[in-house]
């Protein structure tokens, strides 16, 4: 081979390369970082990455999730789609047969499992945990394994999952058993799956012909968030489920390709969620109207650095983002950061429950807008207050 098509042919890979894709929350330079550190025997990982990879082993061992192993059927017919039950709606005792369900805001009906809601979240748990521990070992086993389940979940005619949630957070003895707006929220898992199959890509383990599969199924997803009914009524959500679409609905459109619609929500978030959610105390009323105040306004937060770090990846600074009167993600932190260390009694909100432990994801929150900030303020804080060491999948991707 000559020496000029030789460097021709070089040029065109390392430039296909540098054009691969990188996931789309997950920081690959952190990543790199911590590869590196594993590597050369840094201890601040071992742990974490024993873990990954107990928990990675376990995954191999696993059959692969399907949304049609349920026992009920959707009212469509057709056990490809989607169903899963509004957390908060239990049985009505005062009939026979327990119709219409009520609600009890800030308790969970076990009859949950039954449906698919926890098997999608598992999917988006053991997805990441296989392209990490990939990434960080090079054990083939675990792409294989992540790719299986990818197949399964999304595209094998026989197993895959109808692109919609016409059946979200169904609530029985209501609206004929179709799904609600809040349903949409459940998908919020796939989020970290989007993220593993780019690492994965990026790694050069997917063929073009999957990729392009799962590309198409989200590019329908959110074509069927942005088009159908229960789509917009959840875009019309003026709390943590609205917020919550527009990260989901970025974060697919880009990965299927629609950096308009991504770019468009991106550039309307600031305006259309933080500042109407947010006071300019950094309080957040709608979620503080809760039984379970102090958490949800934790599980917002959360979310808005979701979006933050997709932002960050296209060249926007929406964590520096404030409002004339001082609405922004910092005044939400710091609206909160005061309960810090004190007795649930002294929060001037319900919190119904897991007071300690919404403490802690408070501590996990401060530890990610710390990239954020100029000072030590919230890394301190979050070290004082720490009072559990994060899961594996935190450490790795976040410390």
């Amino acid at each position: 081979m000559k020496i000029g098509k030789l460097l021709l042919l070089l040029s065109a890979f390392f430039f296909a390369t540098a054009l691969r894709a990188q996931p789309l929350i997950w920081d690959l330079q952190h990543l790199k970082a911590v590869k590196k550190a594993i590597r050369q025997g840094d201890a601040t990982y071992t742990t974490a990455l024993r873990q990954l990879t107990d928990a990675a082993e376990k995954e191999l061992q696993k059959k692969p999730a399907t949304v049609i192993d349920k026992p009920m059927m959707p009212p469509s017919g057709d056990k490809h789609d989607y169903m899963s039950l509004g957390r908060y709606w239990w049985p009505n005792p005062d009939t026979p047969d327990g119709l219409p369900y009520i609600r009890k805001d800030g308790h969970s009906n076990p009859e949950l499992h039954k449906f698919d809601r926890g098997k999608l979240g598992g999917l988006g748990s053991s997805i990441s945990r296989l392209a990490l521990a990939y990434y960080f070992t090079g054990n083939a086993q675990y792409a294989r394994k992540a790719e299986e389940m990818l197949d399964v979940w999304f595209l094998n005619p026989e197993t895959r999952m109808n692109p919609n949630l016409n059946y979200g957070q169904t609530i029985p003895g209501h609206n004929e058993g179709k799904g609600r707006a809040e349903g949409i929220i459940d998908t919020y898992s796939l989020i970290p799956v989007v993220d593993a199959v780019l690492l994965l890509d990026r790694e050069g383990e997917f063929s073009k012909s999957r990729m392009q599969a799962l590309q198409e199924w989200f590019d329908a997803y959110s074509r069927w968030m942005v088009q159908s009914e229960i789509g917009q009524a959840e875009r019309a959500a003026k709390n943590n489920h609205g917020l919550a679409y527009d990260v989901q609905l970025a974060v697919f459109a880009a990965f299927a390709g629609n950096d308009t619609l991504a770019d468009s929500v991106l550039r309307n978030f600031a305006e259309k969620r933080l500042f109407r959610q947010i006071e300019p105390d950094g309080s957040q009323p709608l979620e503080l109207a809760r039984t379970t105040g102090f958490g949800y306004s934790v599980f917002n937060i959360t979310h808005m650095l979701d979006m933050c770090d997709f932002a960050r990846h296209r060249k926007f600074d929406l964590y520096g983002t404030t409002s004339s009167d001082g609405r922004s993600i910092a005044a939400a932190i710091d609206y909160l950061t005061p309960y810090l260390g004190k007795s649930v009694e002294e929060f001037p909100f319900q919190q119904i429950k897991n007071w300690e432990t919404e403490q802690q994801a408070l501590t996990r929150v401060l530890r990610r807008a710390a990239r954020y900030e100029p000072s030590e303020r919230y890394a301190e804080l979050s070290r004082k207050y720490s009072r559990e060491t994060p899961d594996d999948l935190f450490i790795l991707l976040y410390l």
